[in-house]
């Protein structure tokens, strides 16, 4: 295990990093964001959490005896749409999750898919910033499991979720690979249940509870994002929220 980096040691890399991505337009140490006022404090806390992250260790996990009595369910709990309530009605045996853009296998998942791909169970802390954290355990297929069935193509920088209640948010690569960052299908022992999001949860362990989209109903990879949609990488930008949300 590497010694921790000095308060000196990470100021240091924290201007290296800044300054080299102010002189070489690096997009590795910048969010989506940077390019504002306000976008300064959190592309210092991007780069300083790149520096900090480098060796991608591991958000904390804890024992099922820790699991929250109560995981308060938020936001969209029973989404208003047709299609959805329709593969709802039927189990969501019909569900596919697209997997497009940059990539050179195209896939749809079904739930069975999913589930046949290596799976991942871990008992994590989810940190709302509404000020509220609770523990679950979650059960699914990692992110990079799917992208690698996928194979995404070298170029390929940021995954786009999309989902069925009109949120959508981005990942850059360096947390999309994560081995936390988990497509869930069980919550608690069981399916993930409509209010958080059936049939299909990501979890973003390293990152505020909002960029842990509920309702997923398509990936797409691609080289950048100031193309789609608004262009900030994340429906909650609007509302005054950080693209990136690490903690």
């Amino acid at each position: 295990m590497s010694e921790p980096l000095t308060r000196r040691q990470l100021l240091a890399a924290m201007a290296a990093v800044a300054g080299s991505a102010a002189l070489t337009g690096c997009q590795g140490f910048l969010p989506p964001t940077y390019g504002s006022l306000l976008g300064i404090g959190e592309a210092l806390t991007f780069a300083s959490h790149r520096v900090l992250l480098r060796k991608q260790p591991f958000a904390r996990e804890f024992d099922r005896g820790m699991i929250s009595a109560n995981f308060p369910a938020i936001n969209t709990v029973d989404p208003e749409d047709e299609e959805y309530q329709r593969l709802r009605a039927g189990g969501f045996a019909e569900w596919r999750l697209p997997v497009t853009g940059l990539v050179g296998k195209p896939l749809a998942l079904s739930l069975e898919m999913l589930r046949s791909m290596p799976a991942r169970t871990q008992v994590t802390q989810h940190n709302c910033e509404q000020g509220w954290s609770a523990i679950a355990e979650w059960t699914g297929v990692s992110l990079h499991h799917v992208l690698e069935a996928a194979a995404i193509r070298p170029e390929a920088r940021y995954v786009v979720f999309h989902c069925v209640d009109g949120w959508w948010d981005s990942l850059d690569m360096f947390d999309a690979l994560h081995p936390q960052t988990v497509l869930a299908y069980g919550m608690n022992g069981g399916d993930v249940p409509v209010k958080h999001g059936a049939p299909i949860r990501l979890r973003v362990e390293r990152q505020l509870g909002y960029k842990s989209l509920k309702f997923v109903k398509s990936i797409q990879v691609t080289d950048r994002i100031d193309q789609i949609e608004d262009g900030t990488g994340a429906m909650v930008v609007k509302y005054g929220y950080s693209w990136y949300a690490g903690i």
